[in-house]
Parts: C-alpha cells; structure tokens; sequence
C-alpha cells in the first residue's frame, strides 16, 4: 500500500488537507470519503485496509474546520461550502484516477454531506454509500439547540462544545478511548453549523425521491447519535431501484469502527462488487 498526503483547494481557495493510499498495481476502482462532525480522514483505517487490499484506490480529505484543514472548528457559514469542497475534492481525485469507478463514501454528517452533494451533482460518480447518515436531528441538548437556533442569525459563529456523547461511537472501549485521547477530534461546533445541518437534513429528506445514483445506507441498529429511523425514512422515499439498506443490531455508531465491522465491510465489498462489474 503507498500513501500520500498532500491539499487540494477547496471553496473560496481554502487548502484543504488530503491524503490517498494507493494498491500495489493498477486500481480497480477509486473509494472517496468524507468524514463525519468533528473527526478526520485519518480515522477511516479500518475502510482503507480493506478495501486497498482488494484493489481500490482509496481518497480521503479533511473538511474544513476539521483535522489537519484550516478554518474555524466546526464552523460553516452555508452548508454550501461542504457540497463545494466534495465537488473540488472529487474533481482532484477523478483528475488522478481517471477513467475509472468512483464511488463516494460518508460517515454521519459525512453522510448527509454525500447525500446532499449527489442529490446537487450526481455527474462522474458510479454509486453513494452512507454510514449512519445525519438524516434526523441532532444528538445535543434540546437547550443547546434552542440556543444554537437563536444565535444562527445574530451571532453565528459563536463557538459552543456539543457535549458529544464519545461512548455512543462503538461498543469497543479502545475505539472510544483513541478517539477521546485523538488531538485531531473535536466536539466544537456553531450555530450557524447547526442550523445548516438541520436545513440540510430537511432538504435530503424532501428530495429523496430525485436519487438518481445507486445507493447504499449502512446504520447501526443502536445508534444514539444519528437515529437509524431517519435514514430508513430517506431509503423508503427514495424512487430508484438500485438501492440497498443494511441495519446492523445492536450497533452503534461508526459500524465500520465497531464490533462485528468485518460483516459491515463485506456488506460494503459485496455492494462496490457488484456496482464495480457494471462500470467495467
């Protein structure tokens, strides 16, 4: 496995952290993933491992405000600049790989971003796959978001801690205690970002019915933090009839994080298979 890293500028000329592990030989086929709220790309080991050794390409940045990027944490004045900094990243990554399947991955807020972006620009893209997509809610207090809410407009970039409940993220006590320990993670947020995830989650959910792109959703059964209820909403209203839906029980969160991932991973494997084969 070779790995890089590198930026790629992003909406407004932001230089976006990047970094991309390539198989030995020839890709078969390009995995791109956008992380979740407050994490970094560099917590998708469990995906890389497995799926570079079985030939794909594997592309990953750090959104901004997150990581290694630059910007305030956890901040966003539109949710347009996530869509825009996925376009300019896809644009790099089809610009190394071209010619070749790529399929777009994302976890949790990650996941509503992926949904979003395709819904905007399914152009180039063989497939979407979301894991444990922010699709309902928020997993902070009712005050907090009151708050959040008031001050979107009158000062949105207030920076509040949203109290994410680590332990919700796996049944794996060393999962959780490498992500608390995890210099690069943060539960930072404002409430400008809270009411543009929720405005965005409203808008995916009502346009569910316009997937134009095959689509996979993976959800922990026991997931606390975003409601597996949300994404099976989203699945039943979408219209196109290349999709697939996997509700794993009793997991939590980052189900490619928990116990039992390999039986996510090979749901994974056996969906990017079967897609791979089309394109080729």
């Amino acid at each position: 496995m070779n790995h890089s890293e590198g930026t790629l500028t992003g909406y407004e000329g932001l230089e976006l952290y990047t970094q991309h592990w390539l198989p030995e030989g020839e890709a078969r086929a390009v995995l791109a993933i956008v992380h979740g709220f407050g994490e970094h790309s560099g917590r998708y080991g469990n995906v890389v491992n497995w799926f570079v050794s079985e030939g794909y390409a594997a592309y990953a940045f750090d959104l901004r405000g997150c990581g290694r990027s630059p910007g305030q944490r956890g901040h966003i004045n539109s949710f347009a600049e996530f869509r825009e900094d996925v376009r300019a990243f896809l644009q790099w990554v089809a610009s190394q790989e071209p010619d070749k399947p790529l399929f777009l991955l994302g976890h949790s807020q990650g996941g509503l971003i992926v949904l979003d972006y395709v819904l905007h620009y399914p152009q180039g893209l063989a497939g979407v796959i979301a894991s444990g997509p922010a699709l309902g809610g928020l997993p902070i207090s009712p005050l907090l978001l009151g708050l959040a809410r008031l001050l979107s407009s009158i000062w949105p970039g207030l920076t509040m801690d949203s109290k994410l409940d680590a332990t919700a993220i796996s049944r794996n006590p060393a999962v959780v205690e490498t992500y608390v320990n995890d210099p690069l993670v943060h539960s930072l947020g404002t409430p400008r970002l809270a009411t543009e995830l929720l405005q965005a989650m409203e808008w995916v959910q009502a346009h569910a019915a316009e997937m134009k792109l095959p689509c996979l959703i993976v959800h922990g059964g026991a997931d606390r933090l975003a409601l597996p209820e949300a994404s099976r909403i989203f699945y039943e209203q979408m219209t196109i009839a290349d999709k697939a839906r996997h509700e794993y029980e009793g997991y939590y969160h980052e189900v490619f994080n928990d116990i039992g991932k390999e039986r996510v991973l090979g749901d994974v494997e056996a969906w990017l298979e079967q897609h791979v084969k089309r394109e080729t």
